[in-house]
């Protein structure tokens, strides 16, 4: 009797690790998943960036240093391999367009140009899906380290090299950038 009771334990607890170790692979292929999904996303802003660089081009002569910049920080994103690698190239390459964005509102007759405004909107509405599978992948980043760090699927994700990831978030640098109130001129 004493030796059932002991094989029924030792069994659910076999099934507990089981249980805990799938549920952090099922987690950790979430986030993988996730960032694919940025990813395609990702590769239409790519896609789009040449085409808004030559457009400005062709207004801002002088603006090689900045346009430059964003070509530079194109070509780094697309040629990040690792997810952390990548959410840093994308950080810099927003921040590039960005400064693309400010410089832009000296040429009046570029925010006229019908190429232009297409390939803006284009460019919006791709930043907005972007947020959007941000958002879901910081959410299974979030659900994944909660997993990492909480007892007992610590134990296991320390054994077997489960770690804390990073979020998909706004470098320090840049929130003051982003979260200033736009500056409307007539």
């Amino acid at each position: 009797m004493t030796l059932i009771i002991i094989l029924v334990v030792v069994v659910l607890l076999v099934l507990g690790c089981i249980g805990i170790y799938n549920n952090l692979v099922k987690l950790r292929n979430n986030r993988e998943n996730a960032f694919a999904n940025i990813d395609v996303q990702l590769k239409q802003r790519h896609d789009l960036i040449p085409q808004l660089v030559a457009t400005v081009k062709g207004y801002a002569q002088h603006e090689k240093e900045l346009l430059e910049r964003v070509t530079q920080a194109r070509a780094a994103a697309m040629g990040a391999t690792s997810i952390n690698d990548k959410i840093q190239a994308e950080n810099a390459l927003s921040s590039a367009l960005a400064g693309l964005k400010v410089s832009v509102e000296a040429y009046p007759e570029l925010k006229a140009n019908q190429n232009f405004l297409q390939l803006q909107e284009e460019i919006s509405d791709i930043e907005n899906k972007i947020a959007a599978t941000r958002r879901y992948f910081n959410t299974a980043t979030r659900e994944l380290n909660n997993a990492v760090q909480t007892f007992p699927s610590n134990i296991f994700a320390n054994m077997f090299g489960f770690k804390k990831e990073p979020m998909f978030e706004i470098p320090q640098e840049d929130r003051a950038t982003i979260e200033k109130a736009p500056e409307i001129k007539f």
